[in-house]
């Protein structure tokens, strides 16, 4: 199919990588993307060509790709056209919280125990630019791929050895329009881990019985155990919600045969990454948070049950969906006071007004910290945990982070006695 030029649809990070694999081999590429870009054009034209390479951000209702299908062009996610490519090892990683986390620490602990291993996928490396990098990978590599169900509704030819599903919440609504279809878009990976291990979280459990889909003997990890773990104290992994990644990994190092003592010794080295409830600093007896990484409900319930008093939490963005009304009454005794941002702050703020949960509707993210320190007293915790996608002001939730970050390091500029 490479003796007509390949489009790709996208020109981000996935459609630039798929691009620079399709050139490696030989074929011509004409990328498409509606909001330009250098070299992309911006009319699909389905009569140039044979193979359609599609970025997550297409649905399969997009206008180009019903055009494409119905021009019987043959079409393939990006992480299906690398996987055909790939000569390792997969262990393909979904959830609705958490992928990104438990991605980052099974590679970290694979590289420990001396394996040749990538984190490629949603968690922002394309997986056709690592199968460019290490031309196709070695039998014995491993590629820890985390999977949105934005890649996996797409999948036709991807096959996972293994795969981890964290949890389910509701997210991604304004995508899949419902959360059995949501349901549905994740499922689409265990099908493509036939043969392979299968492992899902308690959440997951309870929402295949809803749905009508049956787990493997096996497959089910108590993920919401309360007990400790000795070995994990002072690891992130300590307590909820990490701690859920820790069980899946473990469930599938042992199922692979690798050493136990090598994973924990991994999570007493692994640190988290940016804006995932992360501490900015401490200000005139204020502590600051950020957890910009929070996109959806779940996400910022979880962080809010962190804390032992209520905060005043900055939320809001853009919406992704959902029963905000439900949000709001789940949060309600969590709060101290909501500083609200984003798209989503209006009619948040209506319904924050209902439940009489004190509130203000910020024009930014710099009048809601601003805000902020002025209503806060010593003792009390601020956090940024916004619950909506980024996408309404910023390029990503860790451009939103990196502002609420600088805006807090300018409060402890101002204020020197305090720590930062």
């Amino acid at each position: 199919m490479l003796d007509a030029p390949v489009a790709v649809l996208g020109a981000g990070v996935s459609g630039r990588s798929a691009a620079a694999l399709i050139e490696k081999l030989g074929g011509r590429v004409v990328t498409y993307d509606q909001a330009g870009g250098p070299g992309a054009r911006t009319e699909f034209a389905p009569g140039e060509h044979k193979l359609v390479l599609l970025s997550p951000g297409f649905s399969p209702s997009h206008d180009w790709v019903v055009a494409a299908r119905s021009t019987g062009l043959v079409c393939l996610a990006e992480l299906d056209f690398a996987a055909l490519l790939w000569r390792g090892e997969i262990v393909a990683v979904t959830g609705t919280n958490g992928k990104t986390t438990l991605v980052e620490f099974l590679t970290h602990a694979l590289k420990q125990a001396g394996k040749d291993a990538f984190a490629v996928g949603n968690i922002g490396c394309a997986f056709s630019a690592v199968v460019l990098a290490r031309e196709g990978g070695a039998p014995d590599s491993v590629a820890v791929c985390e999977v949105s169900s934005f890649q996996a509704e797409s999948l036709h030819h991807f096959r996972a050895d293994a795969a981890l599903w964290t949890n389910f919440a509701e997210d991604h609504l304004e995508r899949h329009g419902s959360m059995p279809a949501y349901f549905a878009a994740k499922w689409r990976l265990f099908e493509r881990a036939i043969g392979g291990h299968v492992l899902a979280g308690s959440s997951v459990a309870r929402a295949a019985e809803l749905y009508g889909q049956s787990l493997p003997e096996g497959a089910v990890i108590e993920t919401e155990d309360p007990a400790g773990d000795v070995l994990l104290r002072g690891t992130v992994f300590d307590a909820q919600p990490h701690r859920e990644n820790f069980l899946l990994a473990a469930a599938w190092w042992r199922l692979a045969g690798l050493r136990e003592p090598v994973l924990y010794a991994a999570a007493q080295d692994f640190t988290l990454g940016p804006h995932r409830m992360g501490q900015v600093g401490r200000i005139a007896g204020v502590t600051w948070w950020d957890d910009s990484k929070a996109t959806n409900f779940h996400a910022t319930e979880a962080a809010l049950g962190r804390f032992a008093q209520p905060v005043i939490l900055i939320a809001g963005g853009k919406s992704k969906g959902g029963d905000l009304a439900g949000f709001v009454h789940r949060i309600r005794n969590r709060v101290k006071q909501v500083l609200l941002i984003g798209e989503t702050r209006n009619i948040l703020a209506a319904l924050l007004g209902a439940a009489a949960v004190p509130h203000h509707v910020c024009a930014d993210l710099a009048e809601a910290v601003t805000r902020a320190a002025v209503a806060a007293q010593p003792g009390d915790d601020v956090l940024l945990s916004p619950a909506f996608s980024s996408l309404d002001h910023y390029s990503g939730y860790a451009a939103r982070g990196d502002e609420f970050v600088s805006l807090v390091q300018a409060l402890a500029v101002a204020d020197p006695a305090s720590p930062a």
